[in-house]
């Protein structure tokens, strides 16, 4: 029989562990007003970031659907949008609108900051009141959307905190949830084994031409002499990974043994093939790699590391997992499931994935991960290429 946990069922029928209300802002130049009204309404929470203005062609639709994904999550009760000019504020309320839940869009053109925060502010007033008397009810864990990054990774990520990953997801996809893994730089020399996992051909050409994009169009045309200029990171050398295909195949240990991915996805993209494991084309690095799988719904994220990483989410509880027991020892203030008995063979791989699972039930069910309690709030947009 399926676990249970207490979460909050949204207008269009997702499940969210969280309840937040965002105030988010449309462009760069609309931050400073929507934190004015985070700071003016307890209970809200702003998402300042850098871009927004003059995008254009696939670098503008990542970021309207970055911010409509954003907004969508059902980790997000209520939503008020500010932007800097109304059309392309409404692009945004109309694509989170659809949802159901509450949302309303402000433009400081020919308002100013002043007037805008003030309206903005009593929207929000009013969604934080409402919000604030939603309650959780029983839903099964096959409700959720669970994503997986690792980050500072070393020889221990590879051996016990990946695999517990991947015993998870092993034990919770057939059980019908959604998973999502990414990271396409660090699946290279790896690739191969990548494809083979595909649960069919249509997802194994998908996930090629995303690889093959990124070598060519991003990683050969910018790189220096080769890639290990940053991959492997000085910390994943310090951890004794050599290379990029040690990295890579450590970092395939969170699909676990038995598991498919039955499509691969564009950056923020939301699976539209139904229950299971997805790819994700994201970079490897752990703020935009969070950040994007949010903005595709996920409302839970498994975060296995090696030498230490602090990285969180404003809207997407971030579980920490780790096998050093330098790092137990050093940053146990980071650490959500502590799985370093594998390395002591005091525990398994099994009863590893059994103790994530316990800590994906307790963080459902409203327990703050480490990264929240810290106020890690790490929000970072993917850009494609400059601005016009």
């Amino acid at each position: 029989m399926s676990q249970k946990i207490r979460a909050y069922r949204r207008e269009n029928g997702r499940v969210g562990v969280r309840n937040h209300v965002v105030i988010l802002p449309l462009d760069d130049i609309s931050n400073a007003a929507c934190e004015a009204v985070a700071n003016n309404i307890k209970g809200t929470m702003a998402l300042p970031h850098a871009y927004g203005r003059l995008q254009f062609g696939e670098d503008l639709d990542l970021h309207f659907r970055t911010m409509i994904g954003t907004g969508a999550n059902p980790n997000v009760a209520a939503v008020v949008v500010i932007g800097i000019e109304p059309e392309w504020t409404k692009v945004v309320v109309d694509g989170i609108a659809e949802t159901g839940k509450p949302v309303t869009g402000l433009s400081i053109e020919q308002n100013g900051d002043i007037a805008t925060i003030a309206a903005a502010s009593r929207v929000a007033k009013d969604y934080v009141h409402w919000a604030t008397e939603l309650q959780r009810e029983v839903c099964d864990i096959a409700d959720l959307w669970i994503s997986t990054k690792c980050g500072e990774s070393d020889t221990t990520t590879g051996l016990s905190s990946c695999p517990t990953v991947g015993n998870m997801y092993d034990k919770l996809l057939p059980e019908g949830i959604y998973g999502c893994f990414g990271e396409t730089s660090e699946i290279t020399g790896a690739e191969h084994l990548c494809k083979a996992r595909a649960a069919n051909p249509e997802a194994a050409s998908r996930f090629m031409a995303i690889w093959q994009a990124y070598q060519d169009d991003v990683i050969d045309a910018h790189k220096t002499s080769d890639l290990s200029d940053s991959q492997p990171t000085k910390g994943n050398i310090l951890g004794g990974l050599t290379t990029i295909e040690e990295k890579a195949l450590g970092n395939l240990e969170k699909i676990g043994r038995t598991s498919t991915y039955i499509d691969a996805l564009g950056p923020a993209e939301a699976p539209e093939k139904g229950k299971g494991l997805y790819f994700m084309d994201t970079s490897s690095a752990a703020a935009e790699c969070v950040t994007l799988m949010a903005a595709a719904g996920y409302v839970l994220h498994t975060f296995p590391t090696g030498q230490g990483n602090v990285i969180g989410n404003p809207i997407v509880p971030v579980i920490k997992i780790t096998g050093n027991p330098r790092t137990v020892r050093t940053m146990s203030e980071h650490v959500d499931v502590d799985v370093s008995g594998i390395l002591r063979r005091d525990m398994t791989i099994d009863q590893a994935g059994d103790a994530l699972i316990e800590m994906i039930v307790r963080t459902a069910n409203g327990r703050n991960t480490a990264a929240e309690a810290l106020g890690h709030r790490e929000f970072v947009m993917t850009k494609l290429y400059r601005s016009a």
